[in-house]
């Protein structure tokens, strides 16, 4: 074979794409620059996801579950009844906690520890996402009046939850507040008693869905 016949094969001959352009290794260095910023933007200003700890919240969420959680103005705000994420800016509890908001600034909470009844503006709640009713007294001084930007916030699995009935909580500042929880996305074992945190039971993937 001669010397231009073996150049003419040679050309006929795809190059190593990682030889070939140098230019492409640049290019797909950008696209995952570019993906991981997209995924940080989103994290930072859009959505992200939480896994529940404990089991404060049930029978709302268990321990494991995998939730979507939506910055608030993309939810028009905070409100009563809203099962929010909250940043860990508490020394004495240490960790991110998810609580629903049962009071706004403003609002007035009395809770009966007697017949387990919590009130808002005088009006007792009725909270049918509740696992038990209120009876554990946790240190707050009752009626409290939320202060403005503040929130209050309770488990939905009232006596095994440490949340603004406890002093080590109190009121919390909405601006500590990372995000709504909307969506269940995965979930974790369903525990099979209240006080249990998690690991038994079975997955109930029919409660995957917009959380309550």
């Amino acid at each position: 074979m001669s010397e231009e016949e073996k150049r003419d094969l040679a050309e006929q001959i795809p190059a190593d794409p990682l030889t070939r352009k140098p230019g492409a290794l640049l290019g797909w260095a950008e696209t995952l620059v570019a993906a991981v910023l997209a995924v940080v933007l989103i994290f930072l200003f859009v959505a992200q996801l939480f896994v529940v700890q404990g089991p404060s919240m049930q029978n709302t969420l268990y321990g494991g579950d995998l939730v979507l959680v939506l910055k608030p103005y993309l939810t028009g705000g905070i409100r009563a009844g809203d099962v929010v994420v909250v940043h860990p800016y508490n020394a004495e509890l240490g960790d991110t906690i998810i609580k629903r908001v049962v009071a706004t600034e403003g609002q007035t909470v009395d809770i009966d520890y007697a017949t387990g009844t919590v009130y808002v503006d005088g009006t007792a709640l009725e909270e049918e996402y509740i696992a038990e009713r209120t009876y554990t007294d946790e240190g707050t001084v009752f009626p409290l009046t939320v202060g403005e930007g503040e929130l209050f916030l309770m488990g939905d699995n009232r006596n095994h939850s440490t949340d603004s009935r406890s002093t080590m909580l109190g009121l919390v500042d909405q601006r500590y507040v990372m995000g709504k929880a909307t969506v269940l996305l995965f979930p974790g074992r369903t525990a099979s008693y209240l006080g249990e945190t998690s690991g038994t039971g079975q997955r109930d993937f029919s409660r995957i869905g917009l959380i309550g």
